[in-house]
């Protein structure tokens, strides 16, 4: 039973529908089995009805005959190998799956306006170096959805979830210190990223959080905000971002003015719970190399199962089943005495 089971597999591997294959005797059968007609006369006038009656003869009772007769049961042959669906497999393909589903949560508060970064050998504030990191990250995210969520006073979705990288870039692009106000709603802005995630399979929801502040008091907490983000699947990876202060021209680095440190622990907490990382970025090459880091940890493809594409080729044998009805309707005949 394992060989023939072993054999349909391959007529399988080599036809779509091998059964077709039984009705090459029908032709044969039926000159063998039916009675021949009693009346030879013809019972109606067609255009070309002698040729054809010739071409019908020429075959004989059974194989016999030759010229025209061959070429009808070759034709017959070929149309039932055609029917068939003769097929061909196509070399191995191995599809990219799904990429992530990715929220960036990104700090607009007044103290991301410090001017403690360098960016191309110059000072800039620490939002011009996220944007810029953030920006190349982008680049590599082919495959992934990616929405923008800023958060100030408030947290707000600045680009819902999509594969339009250059939508995320814009917006992005736009986004300026105190745009949503001066303070800094980390709860709310977990929150706000756990409900637009909802949508995506568990498995695929990210969320990266940059923030170089302190929660908000008075906003929601961001430790319940991350036990939410537990229960849906959600994995948070935490960016503590700010520099160690101002670098003056005479080489001397002084404390920023604006705002509370930020709140590693909290950040820390929050990675840990999700199953995400945490991470400490001072300056714009490690906050770029937190990035790298995270391609790495949320890679954007990954490749499927192999699939064999099947090639029809049935064309083949119905075209040349075609042209040896035709050449067999043209063949000579001799013409009787």
């Amino acid at each position: 039973m394992t060989g023939l089971g072993a054999l349909i597999a391959e007529w399988r591997e080599l036809f779509a529908w091998p059964w077709w294959l039984a009705a090459l005797p029908l032709p044969l059968l039926a000159r063998w089995l039916l009675p021949p007609a009693r009346d030879a006369s013809a019972a109606l006038k067609v255009p070309f009805g002698a040729r054809l009656d010739a071409v019908a003869a020429a075959g004989g009772r059974g194989l016999r005959g030759g010229g025209a007769g061959w070429l009808l049961w070759l034709a017959w042959a070929l149309l039932c190998l055609a029917a068939a669906r003769p097929q061909q497999l196509g070399d191995p393909i191995r599809p990219p799956q799904v990429g992530r589903g990715m929220m960036l949560a990104l700090d607009l508060s007044g103290s991301m306006s410090e001017q403690d970064m360098t960016l191309g050998r110059r000072n800039v504030d620490r939002l011009t170096a996220a944007k810029a990191v953030l920006a190349d990250f982008l680049d590599r995210r082919v495959g992934d959805r990616v929405g923008l969520v800023v958060f100030g006073n408030r947290a707000y979705v600045l680009a819902p979830l999509t594969l339009d990288r250059d939508t995320v870039r814009d917006q992005l692009g736009n986004s300026l210190v105190g745009l949503a106000g001066q303070e800094t709603a980390i709860g709310e802005a977990v929150g706000l990223a756990v409900r637009r995630l909802r949508q995506l399979p568990e498995r695929e929801r990210v969320l990266i959080l940059l923030t170089d502040g302190v929660n908000t008091p008075g906003t929601p907490d961001p430790m319940r905000a991350a036990q939410i983000a537990r229960d849906e699947g959600v994995r948070v990876h935490t960016i503590a971002f700010g520099g160690d202060g101002v670098l003056t021209l005479f080489g001397v680095r002084l404390p920023t003015s604006g705002g509370a440190e930020v709140d590693e622990a909290a950040l820390r907490r929050i990675a840990d719970l999700t199953g995400g990382r945490f991470f400490r970025a001072r300056d714009t090459a490690e906050l770029a190399g937190i990035y790298a880091e995270i391609d790495r940890l949320e890679p954007v493809q990954r490749e499927g199962k192999a699939v064999r594409p099947r090639l029809e080729r049935y064309p083949w044998p119905l075209g040349a089943a075609l042209a040896l009805g035709l050449l067999a309707f043209a063949w000579p005949r001799r013409r009787p005495a």
